[in-house]
């Protein structure tokens, strides 16, 4: 069930996320080709080995997402609707509130809407609960990791 629910989270969340925004054309400037901008990557909690393997590659937070709770709803939907504007060198992971208890008690959670920006070797880095978008981009370190 937590595969299906996790799943179907994550697919409503990427369908819902729009495409990278495209550059118009302005007077005098004509451009040979559309540039792409990098989206940040949005996976789901597998393991901690993959947890560790994410970190290792770049900035990774992860958000304890728990399905009733209002707030995490109003974050994914945020998510969904700009989520062009995370910083695309980050890796936010999606974990399940209610199910993964280890890593909640890893990190001494008690809260759900609560993200975590996690080191290489799982440490915490920070620590911080909602604000969606702008806490994401403003609170996670991007550089010197």
């Amino acid at each position: 069930m937590r595969k299906i629910v996790g799943a179907a989270l994550l697919g409503a969340l990427l369908g819902a996320t729009p495409a990278a925004a495209q550059p118009t054309e302005s007077p005098g400037i004509a451009l040979a080709a559309p540039v792409q901008r990098a989206e940040a990557q949005l996976v789901l909690f597998q393991s901690e080995a993959q947890l560790a393997e994410l970190a290792a590659n770049g900035p990774t937070v992860v958000f304890f997402f728990a399905a009733w709770c209002p707030l995490c709803q109003a974050a994914i939907q945020e998510f969904g609707e700009r989520w062009p504007e995370v910083r695309p060198e980050l890796t936010l992971v999606i974990a399940d509130y209610d199910t993964e208890a280890a890593l909640k008690t890893r990190y001494g959670i008690s809260y759900q809407d609560t993200f975590v920006q996690v080191a290489p070797d799982l440490s915490a880095i920070r620590i911080w609960n909602g604000g969606a978008i702008a806490a994401l981009n403003a609170n996670t370190v991007f550089a010197g990791l």
